[in-house]
């Protein structure tokens, strides 16, 4: 694996937004709109049922679920992409692939990664051949890009914040269901959540970063063989 380093700025210029604008995108082709993380199952079994459960039930998963985890992993993928640091990039990816604790969350990870490298291919001449023909999660591709941004770690960190929160969003009004404009109030709060999950995402080392979230694990597993659906499992 290899990456040549792009060096982070303080202040972002317009290349670098611009990209990870796009990053954020939910119309890049990766397929994060297909699953709800097991919020469709929360409608069903665990009382989100309107607009102020279901704000409080994303905020709570990305305090407690993504910044816990797979934020964490970027702000430290970006780095060791940034290093060339192969040993650090495959250690990162292994830890994400062994962590998901429903077989519909590792379909997730995987199919968005095998996705998102394919776009990358289109960009990155050597895209494929960093990740030497390792199946890439999600959090560790999306790592790549935003190192090849030039962007800071934290700016890397807000975007893949913010592509999460309009997909669970998205989610929301379709699952729940509720108007655009409960949707914008919830991805607002969100927004607003954001640089506060971001920093203790950057503060985390090994030893911290976690995966156990057993009721979002139950949630997804029962999302698995849940009679009517609208989303991936």
């Amino acid at each position: 694996m290899h990456a040549p380093a792009t060096a982070p700025r303080d202040t972002i210029d317009a290349s670098s937004l611009l990209q990870l604008i796009w990053l954020a995108s939910p119309a890049l082709p990766v397929g994060g709109f297909s699953y709800s993380e097991g919020f469709e199952a929360a409608v069903e079994w665990a009382g989100v049922k309107d607009e102020a459960t279901a704000a409080d039930w994303l905020v709570d998963q990305l305090h407690l679920v993504l910044a816990r985890g797979d934020l964490s992993v970027v702000a430290s993928a970006v780095e060791a992409w940034r290093r060339a640091d192969s040993a650090r990039v495959q250690a990162l990816n292994t830890w994400v692939l062994a962590t998901r604790e429903s077989a519909e969350f590792l379909l997730q990870t995987e199919q968005m990664g095998r996705s998102f490298l394919e776009w990358l291919k289109l960009h990155h001449d050597d895209a494929a051949a960093a990740f030497d023909g390792l199946p890439a999660s999600y959090p560790v591709a999306f790592a790549f890009a935003a190192a090849r941004s030039g962007a800071s770690v934290r700016d890397g960190c807000l975007a893949f914040a913010f592509g999460w929160a309009e997909n669970m969003t998205a989610a929301a009004v379709k699952a729940v269901p509720l108007g655009q404009s409960a949707g914008q109030r919830m991805l607002a709060r969100l927004a607003r959540e954001m640089p506060a999950a971001v920093e203790a995402a950057m503060r985390l080392d090994d030893e911290a970063r976690q995966a156990f979230t057993p009721m979002l694990a139950v949630l997804s597993a029962r999302h698995e063989t849940q009679y009517s659906r609208l989303f991936r499992s």
